[in-house]
């Protein structure tokens, strides 16, 4: 059985020939290692492999494990990649470097609050809904750039890029292509795209960045 970190050196390694077939530089996307679920001793083989970019879905979860890590191996970058809810925002912003979930006006107002109050700025994008999933997190794709627009004018908040998650039973391709398109009217550069079935195509339609964690750490 391959261990995490044989499975990292191969997503690496696909990553890297993605980037070439889709005619991107190389190392133009950045891979978020993705350890939900997963404790600081599963992780750690991972970080001593030379992964320093890691995604987490709560931050309950993120605060168990996170902190003592990121002491010991100072260049860590933590994202979080999951629904933030308006009274975490203050230990959001305390622990990551990047917010992913940006998706509603209460959350942009706390961000900006706690940014101030704590003299943190982690990296913030705006998750968009481009499934219009009902039970999913994310903004409509047609209020995404007044979105972006507000959080900027309104609350001061300086927003990277544009995140998304498909419908999981859909092609991603169109996904893909609507959030590029969404993160050019709102003039932003990062889109954080891709998963573990998808990356590759993700990378195709111009992902900076992608999110991968059964493929790196196993199933949970």
């Amino acid at each position: 059985m391959q261990d995490a970190v044989t499975r990292l050196h191969e997503v690496r390694s696909r990553i890297a020939k993605a980037e070439s077939q889709a005619g991107r530089e190389a190392g133009a996307v950045a891979l978020v290692a993705v350890s939900k679920t997963f404790e600081a001793d599963a992780i750690r083989p991972v970080i001593e492999a030379g992964q320093r970019v890691f995604g987490e879905n709560r931050v309950q979860e993120a605060q168990g494990k996170w902190p003592a890590l990121k002491e010991e191996f100072r260049e860590i970058e933590l994202h979080l990649i999951g629904p933030l809810q308006s009274n975490k925002a203050k230990e959001a912003v305390a622990l990551f470097d990047v917010i992913e979930t940006v998706d509603r006006e209460k959350i942009a107002k706390e961000l900006a609050k706690e940014m101030k109050k704590q003299g943190r700025t982690p990296r913030l994008y705006v998750q968009v809904n481009t499934g219009l999933e009902e039970q999913k997190a994310g903004i409509d794709p047609r209020e995404t750039v007044g979105f972006v627009e507000r959080c900027r004018t309104e609350h001061g908040l300086r927003i990277e890029g544009l995140m998304c998650i498909p419908p999981f039973d859909e092609n991603p391709g169109p996904h893909f292509a609507l959030l590029e398109k969404l993160a050019r009217e709102a003039g932003v550069a990062k889109l954080s795209m891709g998963m573990s079935g998808d990356y590759e195509t993700a990378i195709a339609f111009g992902a900076t960045s992608v999110r991968v964690g059964s493929a790196i750490f196993g199933e949970r």
